[in-house]
């Protein structure tokens, strides 16, 4: 009998998945050929895509950066990183306070529009201060709005794929600020410096990144890129530091030392890569940076006065919540 009651079982298993079939057949018979669904897709993602996203208006970067204006040939030399603007050390402080909560506000309002988004780029050499401006600039900010992307040695998976593919896959998402702490200009920089590929492979790629920061321009992404600029004397009194400070050794890389001796390489391969990669729609900046409260600031209020450009907006709100009222 439990033979009987068990065989019963596994035919009214049979039966299900005959009827499942049967049935997934039928649907497949009446659904439109893929050409048709993706069209619809289509349709409903497009319902969400901006049409009429170009660029913010044009915004000078705040006093004191260099903006290296398209077709200029940059001349780091001829750039003081010493340079404050002539502004008051304290007084910058407190100036940096009120930039941060522009940024503050502004990206509540970037997030809540969900429409664009803004990626702000960081380069300099070793000890340049680029982790320590993000930390100072983009304090308070909101972190589900905010995502700050590391780029160091290309993992097997990056490597086997082209040059952009890792950085692409960290751009920010519509409504986001993203930041890269190095960025896609490390395949014009240490892969110039150290040989990895042949001069003509990486000069052909001021070109693809031109490009490719132009298509994040038209889909919607402002892109803004700051170099930081320090003397070769700053950066040993920066090195010496951490050699000094025991709870600063973890930052420190014995292979900095020898990265120092390429400083002259290095200084040509930034030349050149702010030279052939500055575009209207995403133009370099270069700001002094050896003093620290100096950069903090003008990078600030540079980042608040591209957001306040872009002037994103609430999106309205459903209609009669004003006169709406919360159960007890």
């Amino acid at each position: 009998m439990t033979k009987k009651h068990g065989k019963h079982q596994r035919g009214q298993v049979h039966a299900k998945v005959d009827t499942k079939s049967a049935a997934t057949a039928s649907q497949a018979a009446h659904e439109p050929p893929s050409a048709a669904r993706w069209a619809r897709a289509a349709a409903e993602i497009a319902d969400g895509v901006p049409h009429d996203v170009t660029a913010p208006p044009a915004r000078r970067a705040a006093e004191g950066i260099v903006t290296i204006r398209p077709g200029q040939v940059c001349d780091l030399s001829a750039i003081d990183p010493n340079a404050d603007g002539g502004l008051d050390k304290e007084a910058s402080k407190q100036a940096l306070a009120a930039e941060r909560a522009r940024i503050q506000t502004l990206q509540e309002r970037l997030y809540a529009e969900h429409r664009r988004s803004l990626l702000v780029v960081f380069q300099a050499i070793d000890t340049g201060g680029k982790d320590g401006t993000i930390r100072a600039v983009l304090e308070g900010v909101n972190p589900q709005g905010c995502r700050v992307w590391s780029f160091k040695v290309p993992s097997a998976e990056e490597a086997d794929h082209d040059f952009l593919w890792r950085y692409h896959a960290r751009t920010p998402s519509r409504g986001m600020i993203g930041v890269f702490n190095r960025s896609h200009y490390e395949d014009v920089l240490v892969v110039r410096v150290k040989g990895l590929v042949p001069e003509k492979t990486w000069r052909e790629r001021y070109g693809l990144i031109n490009g490719f920061e132009r298509m994040l321009t038209l889909s919607g992404t402002t892109v803004l890129k700051f170099f930081l600029h320090i003397s070769k004397d700053e950066q040993k009194e920066r090195l010496e530091a951490r050699i000094a400070d025991p709870e600063k050794h973890w930052k420190f890389d014995p292979a900095d030392l020898v990265e120092r001796k390429a400083w002259n390489a290095y200084q040509a391969a930034f030349t050149d890569a702010l030279t052939h990669c500055s575009s209207p729609h995403a133009p370099w900046h270069v700001v002094p940076a050896n003093r620290k409260w100096f950069r903090n600031l003008v990078i600030a209020r540079t980042i608040a006065d591209t957001l306040e450009a872009m002037d994103p907006q609430f999106p309205e709100a459903a209609e009669g919540i004003s006169g709406m009222t919360v159960p007890d």
